[in-house]
């Protein structure tokens, strides 16, 4: 799988390609991908949680 910047956005909002031999392993990688940054925003939110008690 690659990526590449396409198209940048004037207001810097920036647009992302994924390329790869398997559109099903790229979706794949990508779920992957989601599901640990949800993974890591939940654990921000405990530790913070944690923090302010």
């Amino acid at each position: 799988m690659s990526f590449s910047f396409t198209d940048p956005k004037p207001n810097n909002d920036r647009s992302f390609s994924f390329t790869g031999n398997d559109p099903a392993d790229v979706d794949r990688q990508l779920q992957a991908i989601a599901d640990m940054a949800h993974e890591i925003l939940r654990m921000v939110a405990d530790v913070r949680r944690h923090i302010n008690n």
